[in-house]
């Protein structure tokens, strides 16, 4: 995966909360994987239970995202600005490639949905974090909150998918995880959480189609990702090849739930509690969505053949 070499890299869409640790560029400690690994593997189940259940986001709890900073908490993105402020940055840098994503991401469903998308910051934070939907650490993994509507994520998590997952990684993949949150948000601005029961669980359960539509989200937009422009008119991706498409589909494989439980709890499978599909039916939807092109074709909802 490559970006671009020239013009300026915008981080308005990153809100950095590592405080010190803010200048720690690309870099990762370790980090040991909670719960079975959540976030892109389980939190949103969370979320959703919690700020969901009366249908919607109350005003409150959407309220200044400052108010919900935990103490000595703030959002500092000087060391993050003078790090990345160039598009080619992006290029050798893991938290300057993430600014680019974000961007890439945003730009596409800004473009896809028009006036119906709103844009959501990404939260850059260390150890913890205080959100719309309660207190996370690093070890909850990558989630989006629709209750403030913003996304959150510790990067040392793309390590733990190399050492505790055992992915291939890379950028691309890095890629991928901002992508499958960021579906979380366009379903939330849709309405399609609705659609979920509260606590369901099973290989057909609102909480696995919710979690496969956001795969297959992720793979419309790798699909355009090399022609969607910016506000230069020009791309910020410029290339995605085989290999990244390969490695997407590994780490697909790594966060089913099958394999999770298979390799990472008591090495047996339980369908009945799956949250978020198997592994065969991560890597089928975001095929579909990167093969086609199309948000339409990710309409887990309407079918019963999911994978």
């Amino acid at each position: 995966m490559r970006y671009r070499e020239s013009g300026r890299l915008d981080t308005s869409s990153v809100q950095d909360r590592r405080g010190g640790s803010g200048g720690r560029m690309g870099g990762g400690r370790g980090m040991a994987v909670g719960g079975g690994g959540l976030g892109l593997v389980g939190l949103v189940v969370v979320v959703l239970v919690q700020v969901l259940g009366g249908g919607g986001t109350s005003g409150s709890a959407a309220t200044s995202v400052l108010d919900q900073l935990g103490s000595g908490q703030t959002a500092d993105n000087g060391a993050l600005q003078q790090s990345c402020d160039e598009v080619a940055d992006a290029n050798s840098s893991v938290d300057c490639a993430v600014v680019a994503d974000i961007d890439s991401i945003q730009d596409y469903w800004g473009q896809t949905l028009g006036t119906g998308y709103q844009p959501a910051d990404t939260v850059f934070f260390a150890d913890s974090v205080q959100t719309g939907c309660g207190g996370a650490t690093s070890g909850t993994g990558p989630f989006y909150c629709p209750a403030d509507q913003l996304v959150y994520i510790d990067l040392t998590f793309f390590d733990d998918l190399q050492t505790e997952f055992g992915a291939e990684g890379g950028l691309f993949v890095n890629a991928y995880v901002l992508a499958h949150e960021y579906g979380h948000h366009v379903q939330n601005l849709l309405g399609t959480n609705q659609q979920v029961t509260q606590g369901e669980t099973g290989p057909t359960s609102g909480s696995v189609r919710l979690e496969l539509q956001a795969d297959c989200y992720a793979g419309t937009w790798a699909n355009h990702a090399e022609t969607v422009p910016d506000e230069t008119g020009q791309p910020l991706i410029v290339d995605i090849t085989d290999d990244d498409i390969s490695r997407a589909l590994d780490t697909a494989g790594r966060i089913g739930d099958d394999y999770i439980q298979e390799n990472l709890g008591d090495g047996t499978a339980d369908e009945g509690s799956f949250t978020h599909g198997s592994s065969e039916q991560r890597q089928r939807w975001f095929t579909t969505g990167y093969s086609t092109g199309d948000p339409n074709q990710c309409d887990t909802f309407g079918t019963d053949d999911l994978g």
